[in-house]
C-alpha cells in the first residue's frame, strides 16, 4: 500500500475514532480497495462497518436498492449511480457516511463512455458530494488513481465536519513486535 494511502487512512482513523460515527464503502470499479485502506491501521473497527463490491448492475440493484431504470437510463458509470451507491450502502449497514465509486476503468469500450471516466460520491444520505476523474493512463493507473482520489475527497469532507482531529493519545497503537 502506498505511503499517501496511509496517511489518508490515519486521517480518517483521526477524524472518525472518538465521533461515535461510522462509515461504509460501495465500490464498483476500485472492488474494495478504499475499504482495504480504511481497515489498514488499527482501530478502524471503531468506525467502519463494511462495504460492499457492487460490479454488475444487478449487484447494485439487488444489493443496493438502486432503480434498474435509473441504471439503464442515466448508465451505471453516472453521478446519479453513484449518489444512489451512498444512500443505498449507509441504509443496508446503518453507517452515517459513505464512499461509492462507479466507473469505467478500461480497457475496451463501455456505451460510449470513455476509458477512465470513474465517478466518486460520498458523505451522508443527506449530503453528498460527487467528483468526476476523466483519463485513461491504463486499468491499474486508473483504479489506483480513482481509491486515492475518493479518500481525499472524503477526508476533505470530515476536513469541514471536524475540523480537529480526536485526540491522539485515545488513537490505538500497533502493538510492538
Amino acid at each position: 500500500m502506498e505511503f499517501e494511502s496511509k496517511v489518508l487512512s490515519k486521517e480518517i482513523l483521526y477524524r472518525l475514532y472518538e465521533s461515535g460515527k461510522t462509515i461504509s464503502t460501495a465500490e464498483s470499479c476500485t472492488s474494495g480497495r478504499i475499504g482495504e485502506v480504511i481497515t489498514s491501521v488499527p482501530g478502524a473497527s471503531a468506525y467502519y462497518k463494511g462495504g460492499t463490491i457492487c460490479y454488475s448492475d444487478e449487484a447494485k440493484n439487488k444489493v443496493l436498492g438502486i432503480d434498474a431504470e435509473l441504471i439503464s437510463e442515466k448508465n451505471a458509470v453516472s453521478e446519479e449511480v453513484a449518489i444512489e451507491m451512498v444512500k443505498g450502502v449507509t441504509k443496508l449497514l446503518e453507517t452515517d457516511f459513505a464512499i461509492a465509486t462507479t466507473g469505467f476503468a478500461g480497457p475496451g469500450a463501455n456505451s460510449g463512455i470513455p476509458v477512465g471516466t470513474i465517478w466518486i460520491a460520498c458523505g451522508t444520505p443527506d449530503d453528498i458530494r460527487t467528483m468526476k476523474l476523466e483519463g485513461d493512463e491504463g486499468r491499474e493507473e486508473n483504479l489506483k488513481n480513482a481509491t486515492h482520489r475518493a479518500l481525499q475527497f472524503f477526508v476533505k469532507y470530515l476536513e469541514e465536519l471536524f475540523p480537529e482531529p480526536s485526540d491522539m493519545d485515545q488513537i490505538p497503537k500497533p502493538e510492538a513486535k
